[in-house]
């Protein structure tokens, strides 16, 4: 094998020889190198010791052996990994870990908010924020496997946004204008409880559980982790009818089916797509000037039982979040109005 040293090595008999160098780019097994008019005209094998499309997916592997689901590794995980940073590896010509130092990844950071993604569309800087993200996510990894140092992309600054979250009122008139007991449950459900679409129609009767006077449902979340999530008992109650009332060619467990029998295939479980759909339609038809969608009624709990004095921690355990991160992200929701009040009601408290 020829070294790379101070100079281009004079050129061999046989025009296939192996190169190891890291700074010549991939084409393809046999390639052509790019970074020298000198060796540009030999086909060669570069070799090399950490390739960044190896490592990425050796890191989805891990992911996988973790137990993240498969929605998981593929909208938060390999997105970003496969079709954001390795096309710009490609076209900065970095092949190694090694050379994704804080200078390469800060170029990074700059030219996804000056020239967009992989169809080089204008990107939002929270869009970014969250590309950088799990580009940070990846080289934590591995810096767990002694593959890098210290180094860390730059994520944007990020303007302070107000999420515009439903009031109770506004919840209650989305539960009225749904014209089933089913689709009213689970706007009540969603907004009561603040679980993921996901959640939801992935719940069984057998997720209905009693202890004494108390109540829950147990929640299959992310990761593979399940939690019980308390209940009113009157939301129980009618989701425990609504359960126990499904058609009798129901041929599985799931609490919410389609409301229509299917040609050949009967009443089926709800999907996360039908179920967005659902809550978009109900807010139109409850003329609620904002898209609605199941996750701003999950905003829109965790806004409201901070306001009402919640602690971090509890609200942390019901909405299933493994840290505090995203509920100190739930107080950017909260208006000024929202801030005054619980101000107020902290200091009457007496």
């Amino acid at each position: 094998m020829l070294e790379v040293g101070g100079s281009i090595p004079s050129p061999p008999t046989n025009p296939d020889f192996e190169f190891n160098c890291p700074l010549l780019r991939p084409v393809s097994r046999h390639l052509q190198a790019t970074s020298s008019a000198a060796v540009k005209w030999y086909n060669i094998t570069v070799l090399y010791t950490n390739p960044i499309s190896r490592l990425i997916e050796d890191y989805l592997a891990d992911g996988r052996a973790r137990g993240l689901s498969p929605k998981t590794i593929k909208d938060a995980y390999s997105y970003q990994l496969i079709h954001v940073l390795l096309p710009w590896c490609e076209r900065n010509e970095i092949v190694e870990i090694a050379q994704l130092d804080n200078r390469a990844l800060n170029r990074l950071t700059s030219e996804l908010l000056e020239h967009g993604g992989k169809k080089q569309q204008q990107l939002s800087r929270f869009t970014v924020d969250t590309y950088i993200r799990n580009v940070n996510l990846f080289l934590s990894w591995c810096r767990r496997e002694g593959l890098v140092g210290e180094v860390r992309a730059q994520p944007p600054k990020l303007p302070r946004r107000v999420v515009d979250v439903l009031s109770r009122q506004e919840v209650d008139r989305l539960e009225d204008t749904a014209r089933s007991e089913r689709d009213k449950v689970i706007v009540r459900l969603l907004a009561d409880t603040g679980i993921r679409a996901g959640e939801l129609v992935s719940l069984k009767e057998a997720d209905l559980m009693e202890n004494n006077r108390d109540r829950y449902i147990r929640v299959h979340g992310k990761g593979a982790k399940d939690r019980l999530v308390p209940l009113q008992p009157q939301l129980y109650r009618r989701l425990q009818r609504l359960a126990r009332g499904r058609p009798a060619e129901v041929r599985h467990d799931f609490i919410f089916v389609t409301l229509i029998r299917q040609p050949g295939r009967g009443y089926e479980a709800l999907t996360t797509n039908g179920l967005q759909q659902l809550i978009r339609i109900l807010g139109e038809r409850a003329g609620l000037q904002k898209r609605v969608h199941p996750h701003l009624l999950r905003h829109s709990f965790a806004t409201t039982m901070l306001n009402r004095g919640m602690d971090s921690i509890t609200l942390s355990r019901i909405l299933g979040h493994a840290s505090l991160v995203m509920i100190q992200r739930t107080y950017a929701h909260q208006t000024a109005g929202d801030l005054s009040e619980s101000l107020l009601r902290a200091l009457t408290a007496d």
